[in-house]
């Protein structure tokens, strides 16, 4: 497992009511990583936040750890 499935994985477990619903999976393009994130669906409000705020939050925490492996990373969360 990366540091980037991990931040995730870790960020997301503490967020919502399921923890052992959290699924993260990475997927490895030529430039980009793709971390896609699964939750519980009455966890799916927790993990977004109001407005996309928690969400937003995730993805620049993912974005500063992938920057400082010299990579671009994006988050997808799956309904």
């Amino acid at each position: 497992m990366s540091k980037l499935q991990e931040l995730v994985e870790f960020v997301a477990k503490s967020l919502v009511d399921h923890p052992d619903k959290v699924e993260v999976k990475e997927i490895e393009g030529e430039k980009t990583t793709v971390i896609e994130l699964k939750v519980a669906p009455e966890d799916l409000g927790k993990v977004i936040g109001r407005q996309g705020r928690t969400a937003r939050a995730i993805r620049t925490l993912l974005a500063a750890v992938a920057r400082k492996q010299n990579k671009r990373a994006v988050l997808e969360i799956l309904e």
